[in-house]
């Protein structure tokens, strides 16, 4: 790994992730109550000993920024030539900002260049799974690929979410579509699935620089590595397919695409059962974060009907079930759940104060978020909407500030992350 350089991209606006991209960047969003969705890939890097990373920022970086330097500068270590760096847009080849994912890493060249890496690993800040990447590497050079992209086995009914693989003899892709409506094609590993990309795509250098600059003079490419770069590649290069190995352990293969609120919120839900879907607690697979130093949790209040409890929940540090029932839920550092409330299946962010007799259930709650006493969310969705943002599934997100869909109003935008 010690000729490999990440490209992580973590500059998407995150869209379809809104009301909690509208002040930061989608992969600094809060995951597991204690971890940016970001960790997960840094994480990944760090288990695969993959010890330089550049990550490609654009839009509300400041708490992205300040959570890497913060949470990831000591890990790495300068004197030995590694690090983990953050690269801005910095318009160095052109006037224009990110156009597509390929422009990204197009845009950023000359650092590429510059580190003289053998390989390029690209890889994506919004997604939650455990790989190494080593394994990857390891068959990339055994198979003499120029490129090797990694696929995972999915429901044909899903292919328009997906990069659709073709693979051939050997692992070689001998076809791509990405995102079709409907797809024939079949996996060799399971003939009932289809094999989709995940977004992570290992290339010689020697074959991407230049690759880069045939794409980033063609005025009729969107720039984008599964709409342009993929398909262009077949028959002029070696591409194969690294089929997925999860380090997650699990019965079923774990990689989720936490960019719409459904999936996001899905996602924090796998962690909670008995035994999480999505496993935070395996020592051989550690995932590290930047944490700041809290109190331990505390759950006061044992009278009939007031016993602060949580039950299938993660209780980050610092939080305060004080005489309130929390159940199937994700609470972040510094939340207090007052008497008598009773909150069920849902993300709390830190900094969250939940005011007594109130009934939540199914909702994520943003940081800084006071809840006044006696408030019902989720059990009426016309209501909710009259309140707060609610996504087409029925989750309910409150901000710090509720109404600011109907009634704009100001908001301090420098309050830390």
């Amino acid at each position: 790994m010690k000729d490999t350089l990440g490209v992580l991209l973590a500059g998407g606006a995150g869209e379809r992730l809104y009301p909690l991209t509208r002040d930061r960047a989608k992969p600094a969003v809060t995951f597991g109550g204690i971890y940016r969705i970001i960790d997960v890939t840094l994480s990944n890097c760090v288990n695969s000993d993959l010890r330089r990373v550049f990550i490609l920022t654009q839009y509300k970086a400041l708490s992205l920024n300040r959570h890497i330097r913060e949470g990831w500068g000591e890990v790495y270590s300068r004197e030995l030539g590694e690090f983990v760096e953050i690269l801005p847009p910095m318009k160095r080849v052109s006037d224009n900002w990110y156009m597509g994912t390929a422009d990204a890493v197009y845009q950023n060249i000359y650092s590429i260049g510059s580190e003289q890496p053998k390989y390029v690993l690209i890889l994506s800040g919004d997604h939650i799974y455990k790989m190494n990447y080593e394994r990857m590497l390891t068959q990339h050079m055994e198979s003499g690929a120029d490129v090797t992209l990694a696929t995972i086995l999915i429901d044909p009914a899903e292919s328009s979410r997906f990069g659709c693989v073709e693979i051939g003899a050997h692992n070689q892709v001998v076809g791509f579509q990405e995102k079709p409506k409907e797809t024939s094609l079949r996996s060799p590993f399971n003939p009932e699935k289809a094999d989709g990309s995940m977004g992570v795509y290992l290339f010689n250098t020697d074959v991407l620089l230049p690759v880069l600059l045939k794409d980033a003079e063609d005025p009729n490419s969107s720039h984008d590595f599964g709409h342009d770069i993929l398909p262009k590649l077949l028959g002029d290069y070696r591409v194969y397919a690294y089929n997925f190995i999860d380090e997650n352990k699990k019965e079923a293969l774990y990689w989720r695409d936490v960019g719409t609120l459904e999936a996001y919120y899905e996602a924090n839900m796998d962690l909670v059962s008995v035994s999480p879907v999505f496993n935070l607690y395996d020592k051989a697979w550690p995932l590290r974060t930047h944490q700041r130093q809290y109190p331990p949790a505390k759950f006061v209040f044992g009278e009939p009907a007031r016993t602060g409890s949580a039950v299938d929940s993660i209780v980050a540090a610092g939080s305060v079930i004080s005489g309130g029932t929390v159940r199937t839920c994700v609470v972040s550092p510094d939340v207090r759940v007052n008497s008598y409330s009773q909150i069920e299946t849902s993300v709390i962010f830190s900094h969250v104060n939940i005011g007594r007799h109130c009934r939540i259930r199914k909702a994520i709650i943003d940081r800084d978020v006071h809840i006044p006493e006696g408030t019902v969310i989720g059990y009426d969705t016309e209501q909710d909407k009259q309140k707060y943002f609610v996504s087409e599934g029925g989750i309910v997100v409150v901000t710090r500030d509720y109404s600011m869909f109907e009634n704009p109003v100001s908001v301090d935008y420098f309050t830390s992350e």
